[in-house]
C-alpha cells in the first residue's frame, strides 16, 4: 500500500473489488475510482458475464487472476479493503457476503427488498461493530444538499410545512448515450438469469404477497425501491422519513414504466408529495424538490446524475427586509464525494450519510405506499406490506 497526503493528514490507498460492471458501474463508479487513484485501487472485479468482465479487466488492467464470476468469488480474494456492490436487484446477499468476509462494503441503492433482509444486516453489524456498511445515496454528498441544509439548520428555519417533489426521467438508454457503454452482454447462462428472476419474484412475495407481488411486484422492486428512494432519501435529510403514505397512483393505464404520485405526511403536521414521471421522449431528465418552511424555501434542481460534474441549483428564498434569492451552485461530483466518504468509512470509521437504518426506512415507505394504493383499487395484500 501506498500514502497519498490529503488535506493536511496521511491517507491510506484503499484496495477495492468491484461487483457489477453494468451501467452505473462504467459510467460513473469506475471512471471516478480511476481518477482518484491516489485514494482507491481497483483490486478485483466480478460479473456474471465473462465477456464484460475481461473487457473491464483490459480496460482498468486489472490482472486476469483478480477478474471473477461471482459476488463469492470476489470476496475471497486476499488484500482487498473494501466492496463496491453495483449489481442490480436486492443487495442483501452481496452485502453479507462482504461482511462475512470482513470488508467494508458499499451498496447501491436499493439495500434490499423486505424488511427480513434489512433485518438480518443490522443485527450482523450490531453483532460485529467492526463490521462496516455505507448505502448509495449520492444525492445525500451533492454540495447543493449538504449547503441548503446547513443554512436551514443555521437560520432556523424550522420543520418544513411541506416537501413537493417532481421528477422528469426519460430512458436510461438516453441518459448514458454519452457514456460510450460496452454491448450488454449476451453471455450470462440462462439458468442464471432464470434463478435471478426466482428470487426476485420470491422476495417481491416475501414483501407483498402473492396477489401483491402479482399487481405491483414491479412497481415496488422496480420503480419505488429502484428510484424513488432517492426522493425519499432527500426527503429525510430535510425533514424525517415520511409517517405515512396516504396516497399513491399510477398513469396512464398499461403503460409501463407508468408515472407515479405518492403523497403523505411528514413529522411536525408537514405534508410531501413526490412525482415521478417516465418520459421516454423527453429530452433530458430533471428532478426538481421544493422545501417549504413558514418563512423561507429551499429549491433544488437536479441535472441527470449522469452527467458528472454538472452542478445542481440551489435557490434559497428568504425576508430579509424584502425578499432576498440566493442561488448557489458546485460542480463538486456527488458520486465522488460518496466514494470519498466510503474511504473515510474504511479507513477511520467515519460514520457515512446512509447506512442500514436508511435502507429499512425506505422499505417501510415503499411498502407503505403499496398498501395505500392496495386499498384504493381493493387488492388484497400480505406479506410484510399486510
Amino acid at each position: 500500500m501506498t500514502s497519498q497526503p490529503e488535506a493536511g493528514s496521511p491517507s491510506r490507498r484503499v484496495r477495492l473489488g468491484i461487483a457489477g460492471l453494468g451501467a452505473v458501474a462504467q459510467a460513473v463508479h469506475l471512471p471516478l475510482v480511476e481518477r482518484l487513484r491516489d485514494t482507491f485501487e481497483i483490486g478485483a472485479i466480478a460479473d456474471l458475464s465473462p465477456t464484460l468482465t475481461a473487457a473491464i479487466g483490459d480496460r482498468y488492467q486489472v490482472a486476469a487472476d483478480r477478474r471473477f464470476g461471482s459476488v463469492d468469488e470476489i470476496v475471497r480474494a486476499p488484500d482487498l479493503d473494501g466492496l463496491l456492490i453495483l449489481t442490480s436487484g436486492s443487495h442483501a446477499a452481496a452485502v453479507t457476503a462482504g461482511l462475512q468476509a470482513g470488508l467494508a462494503v458499499f451498496a447501491e441503492k436499493p439495500l434490499a427488498f423486505t424488511l427480513a433482509e434489512a433485518d438480518d444486516i443490522a443485527g450482523r453489524l450490531a453483532a460485529d461493530p467492526a463490521r462496516r456498511l455505507q448505502v448509495g445515496y449520492m444525492k445525500l454528498y451533492d454540495p447543493a444538499v449538504v449547503h441548503a441544509r446547513r443554512v436551514a439548520d443555521e437560520r432556523g428555519f424550522g420543520a418544513p410545512r411541506a416537501i413537493e417533489v417532481t421528477v422528469l426521467h426519460p430512458t436510461s438508454e438516453a441518459q448514458l448515450a454519452h457514456a460510450r457503454l460496452l454491448p450488454s452482454p449476451a453471455d450470462v447462462p440462462e439458468a442464471t438469469r432464470a434463478a435471478f428472476a426466482a428470487a426476485t419474484d420470491r422476495l417481491r412475495r416475501d414483501a407483498l404477497g402473492d396477489a401483491g407481488a402479482a399487481a405491483f411486484g414491479r412497481l415496488y422492486t422496480d420503480i419505488l425501491l429502484g428510484s424513488i428512494v432517492h426522493e425519499l432519501a432527500l426527503i429525510r435529510a430535510f425533514a424525517g422519513d415520511p409517517t405515512a403514505i396516504d396516497g399513491t397512483w399510477t398513469w396512464p393505464d398499461g403503460a409501463w414504466p407508468p408515472s407515479v404520485e405518492l403523497t403523505g405526511s411528514l413529522p411536525s403536521d408537514g405534508r410531501v408529495s413526490v412525482r415521478w414521471h417516465f418520459l421516454p421522449d423527453y429530452p433530458a431528465y430533471r428532478e426538481e424538490v421544493r422545501v417549504v418552511y413558514e418563512a423561507a424555501t429551499v429549491e433544488l434542481a437536479f441535472p441527470s446524475p449522469y452527467l458528472l460534474h454538472r452542478p445542481t441549483v440551489l435557490r434559497i428564498t428568504t425576508e430579509d427586509r424584502g425578499r432576498r434569492d440566493e442561488v448557489w451552485t458546485s460542480i463538486d461530483e456527488a458520486f465522488e464525494q460518496e466514494l470519498l466518504a466510503f474511504h473515510d468509512l474504511v479507513i477511520d470509521g467515519r460514520e457515512p450519510a446512509a447506512g442500514v437504518a436508511a435502507g429499512r426506512a425506505d422499505i417501510v415507505t415503499c411498502q407503505r405506499a403499496i398498501a395505500a394504493m392496495s386499498t384504493r383499487l381493493g387488492i388484497a395484500i400480505g406479506g410484510e406490506a399486510a
